[in-house]
């Protein structure tokens, strides 16, 4: 069948038009709801990292329409969600990829119709459409998961390996920054969008929930937002202060969190910097965002990640393994019943709750407890 013909005939070869033709234990076949830079080039990629096959594409644009034809011979294309649906033996799952705004809206068809989902971060604009997402994934028993490939960024997974052995001693303070020098603001909606795009909502899902996995869970949020150069936010700092005890470092102290997202910033600082009593960790750089700070690595030993230091003295630090297309990897074991899913919705939402409390203390200037 080609690829470039909506599907409006749903019967597959075999006759079949209702249930999924996966089978226990093979890898799921994914559908992707969205086909543009979150789409293609994030999860798409991922999938095909990790040895799955896209079947089934959602996208009315006809330039997209082309690029999922032409990296998924054979797979079907649709024009909107309803008509994927009516398609249901073609794949086993459905990652969605559209804009933020569709998010909240786009789960709750799948939920009601069944069909097990990954949703791309943030789950909904706020967590009152987070919570709703969660809880009609649960009446429905629909399975469901969220992306948050940061969780298995290679700096994540080394700091986390450090802080599980103790070897920063007693944590006191968490920064993390997502900063890049970007003045002429590119267009699409993520900078456009004032109600689904922003900083906040496109990196903060990413921040924060990295802070949580490390520190645990968040009592209060201090925080500052700013528009700079784009209708919504791209300046964005927040201060958490977590549970003292909670995370992987289980620290006597509430754990500190200081958090930057900035697309203005012509010197981005350390991408990652952990304080502790017996030393710290620090990341100088991330992927292609260029930084003073990167001279710091040039002779980093191969096979390193960041630096342990104490003042002038330093050691590099040996890279964890593991990768983003390790949640792929992970989705079969989930749908077959053999794992728990890769990340637990409910941690999406309490991500959500810290994020609305940064705009009410943004708005108010005040510390807003979650």
């Amino acid at each position: 069948m080609d690829a470039m013909t909506d599907q409006s005939d749903v019967t597959t070869t075999d006759g079949s038009t209702d249930d999924a033709a996966g089978s226990r234990g093979a890898p799921p076949r994914l559908a992707i709801v969205g086909y543009g830079g979150a789409g293609r080039e994030i999860h798409a990629r991922l999938a095909a990292e990790a040895g799955l096959s896209v079947t089934a594409v959602v996208t009315r644009d006809p330039g997209r329409r082309n690029q999922a034809a032409g990296d998924w011979p054979g797979a079907r294309l649709h024009a909107d969600l309803d008509s994927l649906l009516a398609a249901r033996s073609t794949y086993d799952l459905v990652v969605v990829a559209s804009p933020t705004a569709l998010h909240a809206q786009q789960a709750a068809q799948l939920a009601r119709a069944g069909v097990p989902f990954v949703l791309d971060k943030p789950i909904g604009l706020d967590g009152h459409q987070a919570r709703a997402v969660v809880e009609e994934a649960r009446a429905t028993a629909t399975p469901f998961t969220v992306f948050q490939n940061r969780r298995w960024d290679p700096e994540q997974l080394t700091l986390a390996g450090l802080l599980e052995r103790g070897e920063l001693g007693d944590v006191h303070t968490f920064e993390r920054r997502w900063e890049r020098w970007r003045p002429v603001p590119r267009q699409r909606w993520k900078e456009n969008d004032p109600t689904g795009g922003g900083l906040l909502l496109d990196l903060g899902p990413h921040l924060v929930d990295s802070a949580t996995q490390l520190f645990g869970r968040v009592e209060s949020v201090w925080a500052q937002l700013r528009a700079l150069t784009t209708p919504t936010e791209d300046d964005v700092f927040l201060v958490l202060q977590h549970e003292a005890g909670g995370g992987l470092a289980a620290s006597p102290r509430p754990v500190v969190s200081r958090l930057w997202a900035g697309s203005v910033v012509g010197a981005p600082g350390p991408r990652t910097r952990v304080l502790g009593s017996a030393g710290a960790y620090v990341v100088t750089t991330f992927e292609q965002d260029g930084s003073p700070f990167e001279v710091f690595d040039d002779d980093a030993p191969a096979g390193t990640l960041g630096w342990f230091t104490r003042g002038r003295d330093r050691s590099a630090v040996p890279a964890a393994p593991g990768g983003h297309a390790d949640f792929y990897r992970a989705l079969g074991p989930w749908l077959g019943g053999d794992a728990p899913p890769p990340v637990d919705p409910a941690d999406a939402v309490r991500t959500a709750e810290v994020l609305d409390a940064a705009r009410v203390s943004a708005r108010e200037g005040r510390r807003v407890d979650v």
